[in-house]
């Protein structure tokens, strides 16, 4: 029996039902349950005690509350323990490893969010006058240069915030290009199958129609039918390098080559620039716009519905046509140029109201610094050597959907090897959790059948890769040894066990109310 520096025993060793218990489950008998926060009762008080107004508030007329605010009465602990204990029932990136691929959840450094919260920075209004925050204008500044020195482009808008809307702002420049030059011929904008499916989206909202582009057997865009749907009535393509295969875009130089003879602008997602930054620059290989995550790049914080910022680099064609304010050097310092004047006379519009995510460009700007050039290039090749290691560990029980050669930052299986097992990717997925891990994506791209793809990161070490590889092969194991019990049931630990997702997407319930009584429900 192991002991821990108090002398309590930390590992019982029987798992008999003398008093033992097994490991699978003793580290859950701390776990408390929770109800809604309405169903914890407490109608009838409060936690803190408010002297009765002495003020009246006859002027405030039909405003004034003639019933209970219908908000539960919890005190201080009682709400703390409440949240905690909902956080609890949640995966996350600082408790294992999150293999979402295409998604890129990786650790954000702690330092980034201390420097992201210094009053110069944190307390800023985007109402103060400009002379007030030059500061945040050089931050701005900086931060543009690196994603230009970077990229290999001249020009940048900080401004979307996030990658959709990156896309947007890109399109949107596209299309004032052709404006500009009197060609409105072209409605058509092509899409690889393989595409994230914001790409056809932002091409359709923004008033164009898509057209596929078909993908060859090794997952690459397939340049004789990309040549053949090219002519004068495209405006654009649409094309993520590395792609959403997890593989490098090898004819990437023909792509934009053949695109730019046609007339067009070659836009490139840029969610997978954390693969190659630092190694590659994508204005080299003639991308004319790109949009940059810095949550999946520069680590600032990833989902939740909070701030995110997607900025987008320009090529010299495209840059007359960046949205507005465009940071512009005057002789008295930075300044904000906020209307469609001057330099910017022939900027498209606006993408937000005000300037973009500060905690976002603060985050993004302290990761770049304090990597370095040569740490950032050593982010991307981590992130691949990571990806790769996964593949060649995993490839002799699973199937990767590509075997031909290394990967980029993900590794992407197909379902082929779960055939005749009554085990589906689905099944596989929810008996990770019971492992401890957030399952990877799954079935995307839909390219690939009952795809399963894992991005790692450049932040995993190979202890914990090797715990991840060690669950699946497990996992693997089991289901080619028959026991599809296990998985159809999974995750078996799961404080909800398994969920109807379509049904809690399609139907969802967004709000509590309370059971009606019993007199009224008999009526």
């Amino acid at each position: 029996m192991s002991m821990n520096n108090v002398g309590r025993p930390t590992a019982p060793q029987s798992t008999t039902a003398s008093g033992g218990f097994s490991s699978l489950t003793g580290g859950r008998g701390l776990l408390q349950d929770e109800v809604l926060i309405f169903e914890r009762g407490g109608w009838n008080k409060t936690g803190v005690d408010l002297p009765e107004a002495t003020i009246q508030a006859d002027d405030l007329g039909d405003l004034i509350r003639t019933a209970p605010i219908g908000l539960p009465g919890l005190s201080e602990p009682e709400t703390m323990r409440h949240y905690v204990r909902l956080s609890q029932k949640n995966h996350a990136i600082d408790l294992a490893l999150y293999p979402l691929g295409s998604c890129t959840m990786k650790h954000n450094p702690r330092l980034n969010e201390k420097l992201a919260r210094l009053s110069g920075f944190a307390d800023i209004h985007p109402l103060q006058p400009q002379s007030t925050v030059p500061g945040a204008l050089e931050l701005m500044d900086r931060l543009a240069h690196w994603l230009k020195t970077l990229t290999g482009m001249p020009a940048v808008a900080l401004t979307p915030k996030a990658g959709a809307h990156g896309e947007l702002c890109g399109i949107l420049a596209i299309r004032a290009a052709h404006e500009a030059r009197g060609d409105d011929a072209r409605k058509v904008v092509l899409v690889p199958t393989s595409a994230h499916g914001t790409n056809p989206a932002t091409a359709a909202f923004v008033g164009y129609s898509v057209r596929e582009i078909a993908q060859t057997d090794d997952g690459r865009v397939d340049l004789a039918d990309l040549e053949a749907k090219l002519g004068p009535d495209v405006a654009a393509i649409m094309v993520t390098n590395p792609n959403t295969c997890g593989l490098f875009e090898r004819d990437i130089v023909e792509i934009a080559r053949l695109t730019h003879a046609a007339g067009a602008y070659f836009y490139c997602d840029g969610a997978n620039f954390n693969a190659i930054v630092g190694r590659v620059r994508p204005g080299d290989l003639g991308v004319d716009a790109m949009h940059i995550n810095l949550h999946k790049t520069f680590s600032t914080p990833h989902g939740g519905g909070g701030p995110g910022a997607g900025p987008v680099v320009l090529s010299e064609a495209l840059a007359p046509f960046a949205p507005t304010p465009w940071l512009v050097h005057g002789p008295d310092g930075l300044r904000l140029e906020e209307e469609a004047v001057g330099e910017a006379a022939q900027a498209f519009g606006r993408m937000s109201a005000f300037h973009g995510q500060m905690g976002m460009y603060v985050r993004a700007y302290a990761y770049m610094r304090s990597h370095g050039a040569d740490g950032l290039k050593q982010v991307a090749e981590d992130a691949v050597l990571n990806a790769n290691y996964i593949k060649a560990r995993l490839s002799d029980v699973m199937s990767p959907a590509f075997p031909d050669g290394p990967c980029m930052h993900e590794a992407l299986f197909d379902d082929e090897w779960l055939e005749g097992t009554g085990v589906t990717t689905l099944d596989f997925a929810k008996a990770m959790i019971d492992e401890g891990f957030h399952p990877m994506t799954m079935y995307f791209p839909l390219v690939v059948h009952g795809a399963m793809l894992i991005e790692p990161t450049e932040t995993e070490s190979k202890h914990e890769l090797d715990r991840f590889i060690t669950a699946l092969r497990a996992l693997a194991e089991a289901a080619k040894a028959g026991d599809a019990d296990r998985f159809k049931g999974a995750p078996h630990l799961a404080p909800m066990r398994r969920l109807d997702e379509t049904l809690a997407a399609r139907k969802p319930r967004l709000r509590w109310r309370p059971e009606a009584p019993a007199s009224l429900a008999a009526q």
